[in-house]
């Protein structure tokens, strides 16, 4: 199979010849159909997250079910699946107290390095990505890292609710747990920030104040459920916020994975209110905040992948989906071969898109 492969960080995506094996005991092999380039693999791709090399990377996709291993009760060939890279054990402490996403077993949420499910001709190991490794035509997962989904789905779009879509909206829902008639405001407009609007627009947000330096993407935003737009290029961030809202917001989300982007996050807070950080700072990169801030029981917290239930939250986004609630068809800026890759990465880093998804041949 073709798999493109990351050799050196800030250097092209590599097309290769990929092998896997047959699944084994509770694994599951599954013929991508659509992968998502997200901004969290160009971390990777940078050299701000670090991880073994070479590598296959991609983790916001779908596909269909081929072949299933020993134990595998959950799916069967034919079936259609998202995968999601908070794989779980289901029977760690975490796991067993609700918090599947933050799963502490490593024999089946395998640290960087430790997957010896790919092969190719070449003597240096192959890493698998996040457990996934979706820029490639098969993926082999643990069970654990599917989830069963409707047929009438479109695949191009349920491979969002992946990662992007569960990232944004479980922030805003699960970790945040926005309730009707509190102010929100989401620093972003990118594929998370989004589904964030989008589902602080669910969730009942009174107001929903999209800040982002480019008009097309505040335009979206507005159709996506946002009440205000606010660029930066017009002044102060967080006192247009607070000029806005007459002292602040009860829930701000930041997106973009920027020191000072997540200050400004804490700073358009109005007392008891809660900041997300959503977004990856780079690995190392520490953020400052005002000391009394904090005598106003200000808070800021980080939000993991949503802090999902992907089992649960991901059948009712396709249910949103389905009944014109969740806006997916507006993201998708370009449809690219895999052969594509590096272009499309080139458009993300340059702005021009909101979501490019990789659709592999049937």
């Amino acid at each position: 199979m073709k798999a493109a492969v990351l050799y050196e960080v800030n250097q092209p995506l590599v097309i290769e010849d990929v092998s896997l094996p047959k699944p084994g005991p509770r694994e599951v092999l599954i013929r991508t159909t659509v992968a998502g380039l997200c901004h969290s693999d160009l971390h990777f791709m940078e050299g701000l997250y670090p991880h073994p090399l070479p590598a296959v990377l991609g983790h916001e996709s779908a596909g269909v079910v081929e072949q299933v291993g020993s134990d595998v009760t959950y799916v069967k060939p034919g079936d259609h699946v998202v995968t999601c890279l908070s794989v779980f054990c289901g029977t760690c402490d975490n796991c067993t107290t609700g918090r599947t996403v933050l799963c502490t077993d490593t024999t089946v949420k395998l640290l960087p390095g430790a997957s010896n499910r790919m092969q190719w001709s070449k003597p240096e190991k192959l890493h698998q990505f996040l457990n996934l490794s979706s820029f490639a035509e098969q993926m082999l997962v643990h069970e654990n890292a599917i989830v069963k989904i409707r047929k009438e789905m479109p695949l191009d779009l349920a491979a969002l609710i992946g990662c992007g879509v569960i990232t944004g909206y479980g922030a805003v829902v699960n970790t945040a747990k926005v309730t009707a008639g509190e102010t929100v405001a989401v620093i972003g407009c990118g594929g998370v920030g989004m589904a964030a609007i989008n589902g602080a627009q669910i969730a009942g947000a009174g107001r929903i104040i999209a800040i982002d330096t480019n008009p097309a993407k505040l335009q979206l935003a507005t159709k996506l459920g946002a009440t205000d737009i606010i660029n930066p290029a017009d002044g102060d961030v967080v006192k247009q916020v607070r000029d806005l809202t007459n002292g602040g917001v009860h829930h701000s989300f930041e997106v973009l994975g920027r020191k000072e982007t997540a200050e400004q996050a804490f700073g358009m807070l109005a007392s008891g209110g809660t900041a997300t950080i959503v977004g990856m700072i780079p690995f190392g990169q520490k953020i400052e905040l005002h000391g009394f801030d904090f005598l106003r029981e200000r808070r800021i917290q980080g939000s993991s992948m949503g802090s999902n239930h992907f089992r649960v939250d991901m059948p009712r986004l396709v249910d949103f989906y389905l009944r014109g609630r969740l806006h997916l068809e507006d993201w998708i800026s370009a449809k690219l071969k895999l052969s594509e890759i590096n272009e499309g990465f080139a458009n993300m880093k340059a702005g021009k898109t909101l979501r490019s998804v990789i659709v592999f041949d049937s």
